[in-house]
């Protein structure tokens, strides 16, 4: 057993996204679906990061990859990073990292619009994936934590649906407390990325929003702390 820690917040380097940029520069302003830089591989950079952050709050549990429709993790406290097997109470569903002690705690997906045909063809169809993914969770599992980061190139981000986009994962990402709607999330962070500087654009989203990346940590850990400090298996 060990006692819950901070949650640090989290970070990429600029250069882990500008090496993605160029490839997402050289296939004319998207990133292929096969390896390596492809969309794919950058979510699992994402996933990586959203699991070595929260094992460090969990007190500096393991991280194992989980054994293939396992509904039980590897370990008997310890972080998955995906894919986690959830039974929901809409259907099963894997996520990308998870926390699941004795049932799952922590629910992590991310999700990635690379081009910007992407962009203004399926944002809509990805709010809808993500208010699917916090219902099937929180119908089952009310006390969990859901959280999910969305990254989308700057260059993407057009002015017709930008403003509808963020304003949308605003409302989705502030679930508070466990009678809080079953469609929201607890974290919603939107991540706009530079191709050429592999920077974060620092004004969009607003810098005090809550879909900001710089305080996805700190949302997450608020609702965690909230729900299961004092409980098996965290120790004081």
């Amino acid at each position: 057993m060990a006692p819950l820690a901070s949650m640090p917040q989290l970070t990429i380097a600029p250069t882990v996204f500008a090496t993605f940029g160029a490839v997402w520069s050289s296939n004319g302003g998207n990133l292929s679906r096969t390896p390596p830089y492809s969309s794919g591989d950058l979510g699992n950079v994402f996933d990586k990061t959203v699991g070595t952050a929260l094992a460090t709050m969990l007190g500096g549990i393991p991280i194992y990859k989980p054994k293939g429709n396992s509904l039980l993790p590897p370990a008997p406290d310890c972080v998955e990073v995906g894919p986690v097997r959830v039974i929901g109470g809409v259907r099963p569903q894997n996520f990308d990292v998870g926390y699941r002690p004795d049932g799952i705690r922590f629910a992590y997906d991310s999700k990635t619009l690379n081009d910007t045909k992407s962009v203004g063809k399926n944002w809509q169809n990805m709010i809808n994936d993500l208010a699917t993914e916090a219902t099937n969770v929180h119908t089952r599992f009310p006390h969990a934590v859901v959280a999910f980061i969305v990254a989308i190139p700057e260059p993407c981000l057009g002015r017709d649906h930008g403003a509808a986009i963020i304003g949308t994962l605003e409302r989705l990402g502030r679930r508070i407390g466990i009678d809080g709607p079953a469609h929201m999330a607890e974290a919603i962070s939107l991540v706009l990325w530079n191709p050429t500087t592999g920077e974060i654009h620092p004004t969009i989203p607003h810098p005090s929003s809550l879909a900001r990346f710089e305080v996805f940590s700190e949302l997450v850990e608020s609702a965690y702390i909230e729900r299961y400090k004092g409980l098996p298996p965290h120790a004081e």
